[in-house]
C-alpha cells in the first residue's frame, strides 16, 4: 500500500500526536480510556477526550493508527507500516 508521506509528516508535526504515538508504540494497542490516563499522568497533559479524539482522527487518516470497537470500548492500534515506508 502506498502511504501519503505528507499526511504522515503532518500528523507527526504535533507534540500531542507524537506523545500518542509514543504511548501506542510501547503497548501497541490501548483503549481510549487507557490512552487518556497515560497522557494525563505520564506526560502531564491537560487534554479533553474530544481533543484526543480529534488527534486520533488525524493519525488515523495518515494510517498511523487504526481504531475498532470492542464491546463498549474503542481500542486504538498502532500501525508501524507508514513509518517504515518513510525510511
Amino acid at each position: 500500500m502506498q502511504w501519503d508521506k505528507e499526511a504522515v509528516f503532518n500528523a507527526l508535526g504535533d507534540f500531542t500526536r507524537r506523545r500518542i504515538i509514543d504511548e501506542l508504540s510501547e503497548r501497541n494497542e490501548m483503549t481510549l480510556y487507557e490512552l487518556m490516563a497515560r497522557l494525563i499522568m505520564k506526560h502531564r497533559l491537560s487534554i479533553s477526550r474530544q481533543a484526543v479524539a480529534k488527534h486520533l482522527a488525524v493519525l488515523e487518516s495518515a494510517g498511523l493508527v487504526n481504531s475498532e470497537k470492542r464491546g463498549k470500548y474503542r481500542v486504538i492500534v498502532f500501525n508501524r507500516e507508514p513509518l517504515k515506508h518513510l525510511l
